[in-house]
């Protein structure tokens, strides 16, 4: 009866996927919670119930660790193919409106410490935190209107490509929150497409 309640009592190893999904859940809990400044081996060992020597073997740096957390809650977004530029716009803004709000205010808050140490910005954790064959989604939709001809293939700078998301995040951090619809209609039909060399588009009322 006693070997039976203590076996009972006694955690379970974990080991490999399950030890690192657990560290990785632990580290984002502490960085919603306590920022960047209480981002802290320390902190994530004991959230975690493991040791400091368990995450510096698969972290040798807490910089290595915040990156992994960041990669695990910064899903891809699935990019949509509507066979209109417009559409596609509109669907992927609306998506991000709609799922990254939160998490872009809290990555631009909890990680202001950060961007202060490394001397990077929201951008450059953005570009790390893509797989390294990705090509950004607003980059995809622009390709593949050229090959559709619905966009003629000339040299398009990367700020103009990504400006929906840039404008679209802008809004969510001076509101703290997700932006009305209206205004992602807006920024594609007013700023993006004409920018893009396609006509502006008469607004009519969607489904």
């Amino acid at each position: 009866m006693v070997s039976e309640q203590r076996a009972e009592s006694t955690p379970t190893r974990r080991r490999g996927a399950a030890l690192e999904k657990a560290i990785t859940d632990a580290a984002w809990e502490i960085l919603v919670e306590q920022g960047y400044g209480g981002f802290t081996f320390e902190a994530v060992a004991a959230r975690a119930g493991t040791s400091k020597p368990v995450l510096y073997r698969r972290w040798p740096q807490c910089e290595d660790l915040l990156l992994a957390s960041l990669t695990r809650h910064w899903r891809p977004l699935d990019i949509p193919d509507t066979g209109s530029l417009r559409q596609d716009a509109l669907t992927l803004l609306r998506t991000i409106n709609a799922e990254r709000d939160r998490t872009v205010i809290l990555m631009r808050i909890q990680l202001a410490d950060y961007f202060r140490e490394t001397g990077t910005s929201f951008n450059d954790l953005r570009d790390r935190l893509l797989p390294a064959d990705r090509t950004p989604p607003f980059e995809r939709l622009v390709d593949r209107a050229v090959e559709r001809g619905e966009l003629a293939d000339a040299p398009r700078s990367a700020r103009t490509v990504n400006l929906p998301f840039d404008l679209v995040r802008h809004d969510m951090l001076m509101r703290m929150g997700a932006v009305p619809d209206e205004t992602i209609v807006e920024i594609v039909d007013a700023v993006w497409l004409p920018l893009l060399g396609l006509p502006p588009h008469d607004a009519q009322p969607e489904d």
